[in-house]
């Protein structure tokens, strides 16, 4: 592990401690650490012809992460996309609800992980049910859980002109804010790839 890494990491659980597990409703939980090979990757084109100024209008921001994602994974991905357009949301959205859930819960949707849960978190987001998410039902539901997403990120002021880990980390609340942000490029190959068939 990196020292940038490590620090990141010890300053984010000593803030976690400092705060006292507070629970700011739908706008605060923590996030899945868990190893999972998300090796740094060059940026890689997706054959479409989306404009990438619309999906990564601030350019990619550190080294990206990339990971295999199996067919639950596309179809995980696929369901964030349709869910985004029907709440009339446009492609960027998507690429921070999809760069979001790949730092949460690597497109898994995910049920209660025993001791390795952080709290009560759930599903693509890892929502909490005890901050006001939803029921459990309701937050392992991919069409529910992002549309519970995207209303929280309508809720920032200018979402639209923030970096993804910016905008991502306002809606979640993540003691590891800068996280999000190794996500993009692949969120974005994903939008560009599945918005018009989804």
């Amino acid at each position: 592990m990196n020292t940038t890494i490590l620090r990141k990491s010890v300053l984010g659980i000593a803030g976690l401690a400092f705060a006292g597990g507070l629970a700011a409703g739908p706008l605060n939980h923590a996030i899945d650490t868990g190893t999972v090979d998300a090796r740094p990757v060059a940026a890689v084109q997706a054959d479409t012809t989306a404009d990438a100024g619309k999906l990564i209008p601030h350019g990619v921001q550190g080294a990206q992460s990339r990971i295999d994602l199996d067919a639950e994974q596309t179809a995980n991905a696929k369901a964030i996309i349709a869910a985004t357009k029907k709440t009339g949301l446009d492609e960027r959205a998507a690429v921070i609800s999809i760069g979001t859930a790949l730092q949460e819960s690597k497109l898994q949707n995910l049920g209660h992980l025993g001791d390795r849960n952080d709290h009560d978190s759930l599903g693509l987001f890892q929502q909490r049910p005890s901050s006001g998410w939803g029921s459990p039902e309701q937050i392992t539901d991919p069409q529910y859980a992002t549309t519970a997403f995207l209303k929280g990120l309508r809720q920032v002021d200018g979402w639209q002109d923030m970096p993804l880990t910016d905008a991502a980390q306002t809606v979640q609340v993540s003691a590891y804010p800068d996280a999000y942000a190794q996500w993009e490029q692949q969120a974005a190959d994903l939008v560009a790839q599945h918005w018009n068939n989804s």
